[in-house]
């Protein structure tokens, strides 16, 4: 509900501009990556059930924040404590499921989880839209009070029967954080073939950033919505784009060889091509309807990258470095993200809001060629295999 909106929220009822958006991004990022430590902490040393319902409360008050004072200042106030709410249930929710019913039968809830993540997703693109048709401000403050109430809900029924304090040697810390960050810098650089790894991920981050804060500003800024408030165009953007990776998955799942490295790695660069002419496409267009297909076209390739990508990496890692490595890659993309979205918003600032989406093209322009060169390097297909 609150996300369909956010963006039209930001720029039309709390008048942000273009460094403001993104900088409300980068204190999103900043909030996770430095609350995911200490929250893991709570949820292994002291209880997942208590770290669950804090998260969802928090998550909530910063929902309400940012729907009853609409500032620069407060939303960001809002961004900080959502934040934090978020990292108090990530992992510990995981966390908690495993505890209560078991690793195997975890498996099959994450599966039904992602099932209800479909559902509520389309739930809440249509509540978000219509209320945001009535006042923009709605989504966020509805859906706070509605996370309130599940608190209390949560507070009443949620059990905690196979949870035990997790031993001081095994408890995520900021030194576990900085070993997991040195093995895996250590690892990718004993084996070269690996550093596109981290270098992708810093530069898909850097882009993903301003992309993501500017295109709802960029839309409202340079073109007239016919016929339906705005908010509602975007609700609409949101489901053709939601309905459309759900079968560019499905497709992709038959199209690509996911136990094959040259059909994954062929595939990922064909896609960042294709992503890379759609974000510059999208920044020179003129045309609202062109703009809008092309933003679809962006957020299906990126759904369809991601678990092609780490399908891709799984391939290139021993298992004994794996998580390493695919955690790295991960704090990579958030250093990414925290260093590249301020400079665009700067960019969109001081020049133009055009400026600013060219640049994160730019800032994705390394990938493909990245993935061109690891395509190259792959040794040739043993004889009478497809392709």
């Amino acid at each position: 509900m609150v996300f369909t909106v956010h963006s039209v929220y930001c720029v039309t009822t709390a008048g942000l501009g273009p460094l403001q958006l993104v900088l409300v991004g980068t204190v999103v990022e900043l909030s996770i990556l430095l609350c995911e430590i200490p929250t893991g902490v709570v949820a292994d040393v002291y209880s997942r059930r208590a770290s669950v319902i804090l998260g969802v409360f928090v998550m909530g008050a910063g929902f309400v924040i940012e729907g009853a004072w609409p500032y620069f200042s407060t939303i960001l106030l809002s961004q900080v404590v959502w934040g934090i709410g978020y990292t108090c249930t990530s992992g510990a929710l995981e966390a908690w499921i495993a505890d209560e019913i078991g690793e195997e039968q975890a498996g099959v809830a994450f599966l039904r989880q992602a099932q209800a993540v479909q559902a509520g997703a389309w739930l809440g693109i249509g509540a978000g839209t219509l209320l945001g048709a009535l006042r923009l401000s709605l989504p966020m403050l509805v859906s706070g009070a509605l996370l309130g109430v599940w608190g209390l809900v949560l507070l009443w029924v949620m059990p905690e029967e196979g949870y035990r304090p997790t031993p001081p040697a095994d408890r995520s810390t900021w030194d576990a954080l900085f070993h997991t960050l040195r093995s895996g810098v250590a690892v990718i650089r004993s084996r070269p073939s690996l550093a596109s790894v981290l270098w992708i991920g810093l530069f898909y981050g850097m882009h993903t950033e301003g992309f993501d804060r500017l295109w709802t500003a960029y839309l409202l800024e340079r073109f007239t919505f016919p016929l339906f408030q705005p908010v509602v165009w975007f609700g609409l953007i949101a489901a053709a784009a939601r309905l459309l990776s759900a079968g560019a998955a499905g497709a992709a799942t038959r199209l690509v060889d996911v136990h094959r490295l040259r059909s994954l790695a062929r595939a990922l660069f064909l896609l960042a091509g294709v992503l890379w002419a759609a974000l510059a496409g999208f920044a020179l267009s003129g045309n609202l309807w062109l703009s809008a297909g092309l933003y679809v076209l962006i957020d299906v390739i990126r759904n369809v990258n991601s678990p092609l990508y780490t399908a891709w990496v799984n391939h290139r890692l021993d298992s004994q470095v794996r998580a390493t490595v695919l955690s790295t890659s991960s704090q990579a993309d958030a250093l990414g993200q925290i260093a590249g979205g301020p400079l665009l918003g700067l960019v969109a600032n001081r020049v133009s809001m055009l400026a600013g989406l060219l640049g994160s093209a730019l800032m994705f322009a390394p990938v493909p060629f990245l993935l061109a060169r690891q395509l190259r390097s792959l040794p040739p297909e043993p004889a009478g295999a497809l392709d």
